[in-house]
């Protein structure tokens, strides 16, 4: 639910003579935050941001993941749960039945079944994911499922890394057509710097940990596409496809 929605709900309950303008005012101050103990749960981040806070699931114990899902879900229509694992999952679907587990992406997606599906905002705007090898996959889904869930259309292309650049030469016309491409490689980076240099759009890089010893876990990829030469390239973290989809979707809407 967008922040200007969740206002105007709470503003026609009053209207409408359901909600008491002091009961209103108790659910605005309870927007901050709820705190469970072990959570301090951030409701006012839609109002602030216009998405729910999403849960980083590595790291937290299942029963904790549950319950900070479930509190969101009642407040807000989609909630995102990253970096989740099946067990995570079943503990979540336990209490929010309609949950989704993208297993590739490791994200649990839960939206309001009643809600139409995203249509982009139909105004032809979409995002494309673009891996440099099969093993890149899983970072380049997180972004994709990430971005998706918060509304934007995104197209994929997949293994058309340098070392065969003729596959990513076949794709030029997907290339020119994306609002914004997201660029996911391991090795030595290099993907990010040639589509780069190929588009006239936003480019997100993002490393990731595969490869080689000397690739450092991904600290080469991350210092090439830092110094890279091309034009409009940004970098996130390393594997933080997460934080690519979520900037592609600033830049797409």
């Amino acid at each position: 639910m967008s922040k200007a929605r969740l206002l105007q709900e709470i503003l026609t309950r009053v209207k409408e003579g359901e909600l008491s303008v002091e009961e209103a005012a108790v659910e605005l101050k309870d927007f901050p935050y709820e705190d469970i103990q072990f959570a301090k749960i951030d409701h006012h981040r839609t109002l602030r941001t216009g998405f729910p806070e999403v849960v980083f699931c590595q790291g937290k114990e299942n029963g904790q993941i549950a319950e900070i899902v479930k509190r969101l879900a009642a407040k807000n229509s989609t909630v995102l749960a990253t970096r989740a694992t099946p067990d995570a999952y079943d503990a979540v679907r336990r209490v929010v039945p309609h949950a989704v587990y993208h297993e590739t992406a490791r994200i649990i997606l839960v939206r309001d079944p009643e809600l139409p599906a995203h249509d982009g905002g139909g105004d032809g705007k979409h995002i494309l994911i673009v891996s440099a090898g099969t093993a890149d996959i899983p970072v380049a889904e997180e972004a994709a499922v990430t971005a998706e869930s918060m509304g934007s259309v995104v197209e994929r292309v997949y293994d058309v890394g340098v070392a065969g650049i003729h596959r990513l030469l076949d794709q030029k016309e997907k290339l020119h057509s994306a609002n914004v491409v997201v660029v996911v490689a391991g090795m030595e980076g290099a993907l990010a710097s040639v589509v780069g240099g190929m588009v006239d759009k936003p480019v997100i890089a993002v490393p990731t940990s595969i490869g080689y010893g000397a690739s450092f876990q991904g600290l080469a990829a991350l210092l090439s596409m830092l110094n890279t030469c091309a034009e409009g390239v940004a970098v996130v973290n390393i594997d933080n496809g997460f934080g690519a989809g979520y900037f592609a979707h600033i830049i797409n809407k």
